[in-house]
């Protein structure tokens, strides 16, 4: 059973930084090309960064090129995105995927002032 959590997520303020983690388990995750996307209200799903299954290569749209960043660690089975310079925007709930699965229940970040 593939099995994506989600965590790391939180309040910050107009310009703060976060870092999600997605722990995953249940396929072989160094095969997987990863990504992030993200849902709030009104605004539906919004992709957010793929990187890769052999780590060399990442993709953002515009919306957040420069600011996030995706990573992975192959020995931990764990996907990252560390998020800079956030914006209202941002707000949303983040979810892990590996195109055909996605995390249950993702992660809440708020960017507010």
């Amino acid at each position: 059973e593939v099995q994506l959590v989600e965590s790391g997520g939180g309040l910050v303020q107009p310009g703060g930084s976060l870092t999600l983690s997605c722990v995953t388990s249940g396929f072989t995750f160094s095969d997987a090309d990863m990504s992030w996307v993200r849902r709030a209200p009104g605004k539906g799903q919004e992709w957010v960064a793929t990187i890769a299954s052999d780590g060399g290569r990442a993709y953002y749209p515009d919306s957040v090129k420069g600011r996030f960043t995706i990573s992975r660690d192959d020995a931990k089975n764990t996907l990252y995105l560390q998020m800079n310079s956030l914006k209202i925007e941002d707000t949303g709930v983040y979810y892990c995927s590996t195109g055909d699965e996605e995390g249950a229940q993702g992660t809440q970040v708020t960017v507010s002032s």
